[in-house]
């Protein structure tokens, strides 16, 4: 007897993950540290001198954290209440938070209780940063009003009062020590000169901005609102150069990496997305547990924080690369020990013993070897089986086709079997490399269970949406024939206008030749 032969299953080529280097780049990070934080986390900001140490703005408190600690060392916590975005200033010696009591606290890393306080603001300030002279101190708050501070008389300079919403967010040049930037939920974004009463641009972004970011150079200005990150050109008069909508809700966070070639954007979806600023298409994506609130990039972009709204910090570091080359030292002597000897050649005296190789066949194999059609079509119409390798089912159908034992097969089956048989054929048909087995498939399973229409709901309700995926598919396929008999006109029209060109070229050619036998 003949040894039974398994089913072959149709292998389809399918679209993977394009692997690119930025792909590698990013997935070079390790298993993220979860530290849990008081509140939700508002603001995340790295020192911008080593050790790099950040500091994490939750409920009523600023946790300065290591590197790679995660306990915190050091600890602000004169709030009466909830904290607001903790920044450094350039030489991270000195850090800056607003409150919600409408003050301004300045710190000082080695030490615990507040430099300065200012107080000018009525309600809560949640956008404070410093300009890049380092003695001036610019904050936003829920009072609609932008002021600027000077550090060593704690007093006011100036105040802005043009917003007509919540200011949420701000940056400062590093290119001017004069200018500053101010994002509000009046959908606009205002730059300031602190040598002027009044803004010098303002820009509408068209939805609530949460957050502003300028590039090193100040020629370009990324805003945040909504589902859209939108990027400007400053020296153009604020000239929309891009618009970006790759998130599925608020994006609330933007941070540039070292070298201002990646632009990282968090949202509200539990995504961060990187983009290139060459072209602005997301080259990498990180997903999270839950909805994001702030995020910061090392300035050597060896670690990733993300603050979340359950106030989780995930922390990421990246993997050393030493190790790597190490360990890939390490598996060559294991591989080529695994090669070894598999192109040798038995030389005529040598004596080969053959091991026999055992064949496990799969449930449905068996099924089919002791002519149990019924019960194998069954075997792959499990929906692990059907949702995930749908190839599987079909090639088994295509199968007991073959042997003459389909229609068997598919008869005698009670209302929840045909009902899943149904649900199946009309998800699949429509596919190009399943449609002619599912074709004869739904037409023997019409043929059957015709004389049954109208005794169950849920039958008849898969037969109308068989109906209505053929017929939807047919639709289509008509459509295509028209624009294919469109295309062909075209060309044919294309190819009769070379012809006749071609004609005039070569009779252009011989009655010159003409003229020019005359002429001798």
């Amino acid at each position: 007897m003949a040894a039974y032969k398994p089913v072959v299953v149709q292998a389809c080529p399918k679209l993977g993950e394009k692997i690119t280097q930025d792909t590698l780049y990013w997935r070079g990070y390790k298993t993220p540290v979860q530290i849990k934080e008081f509140g939700a986390v508002n603001k995340i900001d790295f020192s911008p001198v080593p050790p790099y140490n950040y500091a994490v703005t939750a409920s009523s408190r600023i946790h300065i954290y290591g590197r790679y600690s995660q306990e915190p060392i050091k600890t602000f916590s004169r709030f009466r209440d909830a904290a607001y975005c903790a920044t450094y200033r350039d030489d991270g010696r000195l850090l800056a938070a607003g409150s919600e009591d409408g003050g301004i606290r300045l710190f000082d890393i080695s030490g615990k209780a507040p430099l300065r306080q200012f107080e000018g603001h009525t309600k809560p300030v949640h956008a404070v940063g410093f300009l890049s002279d380092k003695y001036r101190i610019f904050s936003g708050g829920d009072d609609y009003s932008s002021n600027l501070w000077d550090i060593p008389s704690a007093t006011e300079i100036i105040s802005y009062s043009e917003h007509t919403d919540y200011v949420r967010c701000g940056c400062a040049s590093k290119v001017n020590a004069d200018v500053f930037i101010t994002g509000s939920y009046d959908h606009t974004v205002k730059l300031f000169d602190a040598r002027t009463k009044s803004s010098v641009m303002t820009i509408e972004h068209g939805h609530p901005v949460e957050s502003v970011l300028l590039f090193p150079s100040g020629g370009l200005l990324v805003s945040a609102g909504g589902r859209y990150v939108k990027v400007w050109d400053v020296l153009k008069g604020g000239q929309l150069l891009v618009s970006l909508k790759n998130h599925h809700k608020t994006v609330t966070c933007l941070c540039l990496n070292s070298s201002g070639q990646r632009l990282l954007s968090g949202s509200l979806d539990r995504h961060v997305k990187i983009y290139s600023t060459t072209s602005y298409k997301v080259v990498h994506s990180f997903n999270y547990a839950t909805s994001i609130l702030s995020l910061a990039l090392s300035p050597e972009d060896e670690t990733i924080v993300v603050g979340m709204t359950n106030g989780v910090l995930n922390v990421k570091h990246r993997k050393p690369e030493e190790k790597n080359e190490k360990s890939q030292k390490k598996r060559q002597p294991a591989y080529r020990t695994y090669v070894k000897g598999r192109t040798y050649m038995p030389k005529q005296e040598d004596f080969c013993v053959s091991k026999p190789v055992k064949r496990v066949l799969r449930k449905y194999d068996k099924l089919l070897r002791s002519f149990q059609s019924s019960k194998a079509l069954d075997a792959v119409l499990e929906p692990p089986i059907m949702l995930h390798t749908p190839e599987v089912t079909v090639a088994v159908m295509q199968e007991l086709h073959r042997r003459g034992t389909l229609r068997s097969a598919l008869a005698g089956r009670d209302e929840k079997q045909v009902n899943l048989l149904l649900t199946f054929v009309a998800r699949r048909v429509i596919e190009p490399r399943f449609t002619p087995v599912l074709v004869t498939v739904a037409d023997m399973i019409t043929d059957i269970y015709q004389p049954v229409v109208g005794q169950s709901a849920i039958v008849d309700k898969q037969f109308l949406k068989l109906q209505e995926a053929i017929g939807k598919e047919i639709d289509y396929q008509e459509e295509l024939l028209e624009v294919l008999g469109m295309m062909d006109t075209l060309f044919a029209t294309f190819t009769k206008k070379r012809d006749t060109s071609l004609e005039e070229n070569k009779s252009n050619g011989l009655t010159e030749i003409i003229e020019t036998n005359r002429n001798y």
